[in-house]
């Protein structure tokens, strides 16, 4: 019997046991209440309130300007909505690199303030003792792998990673890294699907992919990305299963002209 059709409420026990029977994970990012409670609705297993924010909700060209206090409003506008899936938020950048005392208090905030249900931090190695420090809050922790966007300046592109042998030794490490150090599930950007799908194999807790292949447990996109409200993104790993842009484009133009004409309000849509 799947697990997640069993399930009210989706935990990080649940995405485990979903692994173990090969069931896999469907995850999307959230950012506000109104879209969370129609993602939550149509069943999604979890739910991220991601750092992407700051590209599709705010317009600024990264991840790294949104600031704690708008990734606490994004989550707890989120939180609200939500009745089944997990809702993991994005530490923002510069709230937990190089100080695992700031990155503990940064973790505690968002879950007193947004109510969320785990965190998820960007990078491998370097940053296991803030991962640590939070475990030990009884906070879950999601980490993430491979094309991490808080590190644009450092890569200097968003090129695919751990093409080369040496850096997917490293990330296979810093995978093995991170679950040994608790981390209940990571999330793979955009590295070789033969890669991933080895970490997959060689890690036990999930591993959700975002252009990284069919060979992991679960994948994510952004909402704004596959619903095709951004029209400008066309990477090769999404798959756009609307084209919103051009159907929100129509119906706004279509109220315009029957607010022009007197149209609308019409006898009926009137008091």
């Amino acid at each position: 019997m799947s697990v997640h059709k069993n399930v009210k409420r989706v935990t990080t026990h649940v995405l485990q046991e979903m692994k173990d029977n090969n069931e896999k994970i469907s995850m999307l990012t959230g950012y506000d209440f109104s879209m969370a409670k129609i993602i939550d609705s149509a069943g999604i297993d979890v739910i991220l309130v991601g750092d992407s924010a700051s590209n599709v909700m705010a317009g600024h060209e990264t991840t790294l300007p949104i600031t704690l206090d708008q990734m606490i409003y994004h989550a707890a506008s989120v939180v609200r909505a939500v009745e089944r899936a997990l809702v993991v938020v994005d530490m923002p950048f510069g709230s937990y690199q190089g100080n695992s005392k700031e990155a503990l208090s940064t973790a505690i905030r968002i879950m007193k303030e947004s109510g969320g249900h785990a965190v998820k931090m960007e990078g491998g190695q370097e940053i296991i003792e803030s991962i640590s420090r939070i475990l030990t809050a009884g906070i879950p922790v999601m980490g993430h792998l491979g094309l991490t966007p808080q590190s644009i300046y450092k890569f200097g592109t968003y090129v695919v990673r751990a093409k080369q042998e040496e850096e997917a030794n490293r990330l296979i490490e810093d995978a093995k890294a991170l679950e040994a150090a608790g981390c209940f599930s990571i999330v793979l950007e955009k590295i070789p699907a033969e890669l991933a799908a080895r970490v997959a194999k060689e890690v036990s807790i999930p591993i959700i992919g975002i252009g990284a292949g069919n060979g992991v447990d679960g994948q994510v996109l952004v909402v704004h990305d596959m619903l095709g409200i951004n029209n400008d993104f066309n990477p090769r790993f999404l798959r756009k299963y609307h084209n919103l842009y051009e159907e929100m484009t129509n119906a706004f133009k279509q109220y315009i002209g029957d607010v022009r004409s007197g149209d609308f309000p019409n006898e009926k849509e009137q008091y």
